[in-house]
């Protein structure tokens, strides 16, 4: 559903001078000031009296908001779970009795005005496709689009974003590309990579080079590009009924590489052990902000295994006892060690494929 003229539904408490335009002149009323006591288009509190108007009146139907996500709301009616989502005028929700969803539209209707848009087929870039045997989402229009705004269109596809060997640099003796260009592509593909994991590593690892992108930098980006047009309608598949289990991997290089959100870390590491640490202790970050999203739609994970990619890392993360080889570690780093013990995490140090062949 969408509210109509959703500013103006906000209540704000203080009062409100608003001066007039430059330009516009009024000789009855010279120097005349204004007040205001409702919230109104182009006021920087807006937005927040709107949303505190919402946030009360779903409070007072029995809704509460999630612990990580302000603008979810979840409330239990009878064993239904039901979902509301806000987007600033934009609500997206559902529930699993249908006769709910239709009592929620109708109260909405009642408080604010309302235009009632249907099943959720497009949002936002996303496109959902509801079927009977589980629910789709991509974004296919996005990514035709994206190949139309940078003139890839007719581009020659290809079945991988990256090469196995690609290296990037950023002090190579190369003619230097346009900023803007540049900094736009990696913008839109970050936007993309929501529903396209496969192409997270690749598009993060060419957004390091935004400051002053070269030849071969543009390439690589052109490369994705390129893949895209051969993959355009990869999405993920959310099965009905399928068992759900959250498993977190761990991998970094000593350079400080950080996988999954396939950034660098924003400190230097002394040892290859100490990045995989530090990589954890970051992974441990993300397991525990997706127990408490899980937890609000009613799914409760017990102890979540974490497979970091160095065994002594991993005896760190378990052992108590500080050793004068990792004294030197922040200490906010050891926020990993104190999960473990807590049970929040296991974690297991795995073999990579390049440790079990050598």
């Amino acid at each position: 559903m969408d509210v109509k003229s959703a500013f103006l539904n906000g209540y704000i408490n203080e009062l409100v001078y608003v001066d007039q335009p430059l330009g516009f002149e009024d000789p009855r009323k010279p120097n005349h000031v204004y007040r205001l006591y409702k919230a109104l288009y182009g006021l920087k509190q807006a937005p927040w009296a709107w949303y505190g108007r919402l946030r009360d009146f779903l409070i007072r139907q029995g809704f509460k908001i999630s612990k990580v996500d302000m603008t979810l709301f979840t409330k239990d009616v009878n064993g239904d779970l039901f979902i509301c989502q806000i987007y600033v005028d934009d609500i997206i929700f559902g529930c699993t009795n249908e006769k709910l969803s239709h009592e929620f539209g109708d109260m909405m209707s009642r408080e604010f005005e309302m235009s009632m848009i249907g099943e959720l087929n497009f949002f936002l870039g996303f496109q959902i496709k509801q079927v009977k045997g589980g629910i789709f989402i991509h974004q296919e229009k996005y990514c035709r689009d994206l190949l139309k705004k940078f003139k890839m269109g007719d581009c020659k596809s290809i079945s991988t974003p990256m090469s196995t060997n690609e290296h990037l640099d950023a002090d190579v003796d190369e003619k230097p590309n346009a900023q803007s260009t540049y900094r736009s592509m990696i913008g839109s593909l970050l936007y993309l990579t929501a529903s396209r994991p496969d192409i997270m590593f690749s598009v993060c690892l060419c957004a390091l080079f935004q400051a002053a992108p070269k030849e071969s930098h543009l390439t690589a980006v052109k490369r994705i590009l390129r893949y895209l047009k051969h993959t355009p309608s990869i999405g993920l598949w959310y099965p009905e009924g399928a068992k759900l289990e959250l498993l977190g991997y761990s991998d970094s290089d000593f350079t400080g590489y950080l996988s999954w959100s396939s950034k660098k870390q924003n400190c230097v590491a002394l040892s290859s052990v100490e990045a995989e640490y530090i990589a954890a202790g970051a992974c441990c970050a993300q397991i525990l902000y997706m127990k408490q999203s899980l937890l609000d739609f009613g799914v409760v994970c017990g102890s979540v295994p974490l497979l970091c990619d160095n065994e002594s890392a991993a005896k760190i993360a378990k052992n108590p006892i500080q050793h004068s080889l990792t004294k030197h570690i922040d200490i906010r780093h050891h926020f990993l060690r104190d999960h473990e013990a807590k049970g929040d995490i296991t974690i297991t140090g795995v073999r990579s494929e390049e440790q079990l062949a050598g």
